[in-house]
C-alpha cells in the first residue's frame, strides 16, 4: 500500500488560484472609469468645473496629450503615439501577471490596477482621441492637473508596487 503525504500549501500560495481572478478587478477598473467619464460627459459642459467641496471640482476636461497634458498639443500624433505605447505596456503588465507565483498578490493587484488604468485611457484615445478627465483638485488657486479613475488606478497601483519592492527590500535586509 502507499501512502501519500498530503500537499502542503501555504494560505499564501492558494489565493487567487489563477491570473484571471486579477483580471476581474483590470475589469472592474476599466468599467468603473468608463462609466464615470460617460456620466460626466453628458452631465456637464465642458471646462465648467462644478464644486463638490471647497478642494474639489468635477470638471470635465480633454486631455490630447499624456499625464500633465504632455504633448498635448503636438498636431494629433501623440494620439497613435500614446495608443501603441498603451498597447505594449498592456501586453507586457498582463504576459508579467500570467507569468507571477501566486504568493506574489500585492505585485498581482498592483499590475491589475495598472493594466485597468491603461486600458480606460486607451479606449477614450481610440475612441475619442482624447482622454476624459474630471477630477479637479486643488489649493486655493493651485489646481492639480485634472485626471480620472484611470489615472488613479495606474497611480495606485504603482505606489502599491513600490510599497512591496520597498517592504521585500527590508524583509531581505533584515535576514
Amino acid at each position: 500500500m502507499n501512502v501519500t503525504e498530503p500537499v502542503q500549501t501555504s494560505a499564501a500560495g492558494t489565493f487567487p488560484p489563477y491570473p484571471w481572478v486579477w483580471l476581474t478587478v483590470t475589469a472592474l477598473v476599466v468599467a468603473l472609469d468608463w462609466y464615470s467619464k460617460q456620466w460626466v460627459s453628458t452631465a456637464l459642459e465642458l471646462y465648467r468645473p462644478q464644486e463638490v467641496f471647497s478642494w474639489l471640482n468635477i470638471t470635465l476636461a480633454h486631455n490630447y496629450g499624456a499625464a500633465f497634458s504632455f504633448l498635448s498639443s503636438a498636431g494629433g500624433w501623440q494620439r497613435w503615439f500614446f495608443s501603441v505605447l498603451a498597447m505594449v505596456v498592456t501586453v507586457v503588465l498582463v504576459v508579467w501577471l500570467r507569468q507571477l507565483d501566486r504568493a506574489n498578490r500585492w505585485t498581482a493587484i498592483s499590475l491589475s490596477l495598472i493594466i485597468g488604468g491603461a486600458v480606460g485611457n486607451l479606449i477614450d484615445r481610440l475612441l475619442f482621441g482624447h482622454v476624459i478627465d474630471f477630477i479637479d483638485l486643488y489649493y486655493g488657486q493651485w489646481h492639480w492637473p485634472a485626471f480620472n479613475v484611470a489615472d488613479s488606478a495606474i497611480t495606485v497601483g504603482v505606489v502599491l508596487m513600490l510599497l512591496d519592492v520597498f517592504r521585500g527590500q527590508k524583509t531581505e535586509d533584515s535576514n
